[in-house]
């Protein structure tokens, strides 16, 4: 199986309603990430780094954001006269961030899906951060006579409304899968990218329309055990699932480690974004930085510790900012100390301020916001 032959799906506003404070004027794919990223270049550059040319990114709500970063999909080198990147039209349910959003998406892109000339599909969340062979998933999928293929890590589930685990033979097959489970300690769960043919799709759809089915985790993906040959595939490497802002405060600050940073960053797959032209971060004479993420643009005159700083920040002569995140344009004035906080673009912190949260709970401050 190549790339080519596969029609890829992106679900860019799965798990909006997990991060409010971040999805109120953005979706889940548009969340800035690890300094000049945003979470949708994750899924986009797994798939075309095999080789996947059709790509389906299906919108919900907030979407603008998302269009202004995606564009024609130049960066990803889908912006093409035959496939490419399509921005399919957005999509209601009676009862916003129910689990039926899923079975509602597809639902309404299944004609662009059935009109694809690839046999084979693969479906992927906006929410979990990894950069995975995708050659080696499909090869997996081959090799076994899989009919589904779900990609999994273990660990901690994450708290999300629909989280899939599964029990596991040592060959990879699925023997069974719950939704939302309440067990403790480390299980085996999907990082929601699947894998299978499109017609199987297609029928299990209008099945699950027919019976009136509509959740996808539990009638299509939980239903369809011991019914098809369903496998699991173990994601290498590091791996998060976003949940909630708390997670996503760790998930940037873990990229701090090398062999995590490493990971996701792999040269032999890269991870493409949206290019912005500018300067070098700039540092002035009594600047102070240590292990911290510095994007393009910024100019850094003041003291930052353990911290990512997105592109086009100024921090002031006299301003510490410690195990925070910044982004992009905001200002962070002389005398201000910051420690723990997340501050959304475009945010002004004035002179002498101290905004101090804690670990497991960072201060957030809003986009565009003067405090």
């Amino acid at each position: 199986m190549i790339g080519k032959n596969i029609v890829g799906i992106i679900f860019s506003n799965a798990y909006d309603e997990c991060i409010p404070e971040l999805t109120g004027i953005r979706t889940m794919g548009s969340i800035p990430f690890a300094c000049r990223y945003r979470l949708i270049d994750f899924a986009l550059s797994n798939m075309v780094n095999a080789g996947v040319e059709n790509i389906g990114l299906i919108t919900k709500a907030n979407y603008q954001s998302l269009m202004d970063h995606i564009g024609t999909g130049k960066p990803w080198d889908l912006s093409r006269k035959t496939g490419g990147l399509f921005l399919l039209p957005p999509f209601s349910t009676a009862e916003q961030g129910s689990n039926s959003d899923k079975m509602a998406a597809l639902k309404g892109v299944m004609g662009f899906i059935s009109r694809s000339k690839q046999e084979y599909v693969l479906l992927s969340d906006c929410n979990s951060v990894f950069n995975i062979d995708i050659d080696k998933l499909t090869d997996f999928h081959t090799d076994k006579n899989s009919d589904i293929t779900i990609v999994y890590k273990n660990g901690v589930a994450p708290s999300l409304t629909d989280t899939v685990v599964m029990d596991v033979n040592p060959d990879g097959k699925i023997s069974k899968i719950s939704v939302t489970p309440s067990a403790q300690g480390t299980v085996n769960y999907s990082l929601n990218l699947i894998l299978m043919k499109k017609s199987l799709l297609e029928r299990l759809m209008n099945e699950a329309i027919s019976s009136g089915y509509t959740d996808f985790e539990a009638d299509i993906l939980r239903g369809s055990v011991g019914k098809l040959n369903m496998y699991a595939y173990e994601a290498e490497g590091f791996s998060v699932t976003i949940d909630s802002l708390n997670s996503y405060f760790k998930a940037n600050m873990e990229l701090l480690d090398i062999n995590n940073s490493d990971c996701i960053f792999n040269p032999e797959r890269p991870i493409y974004t949206k290019i912005r032209d500018d300067m070098p971060a700039t540092y002035g004479l009594s600047s102070v930085v240590k292990n911290s993420l510095i994007a393009n643009g910024c100019i850094i005159e003041g003291e930052v510790e353990n911290s990512i700083i997105f592109r086009g920040v100024r921090i002031e002569k006299g301003a510490v900012v410690k195990n925070s995140i910044i982004m992009h344009e905001s200002f962070v004035a002389s005398g201000t100390t910051l420690n723990y906080t997340i501050i959304d673009k475009n945010a002004v912190i004035t002179p002498n301020k101290t905004l101090s949260g804690a670990e497991n709970y960072p201060i957030y401050v809003g986009k565009g916001i003067v405090i």
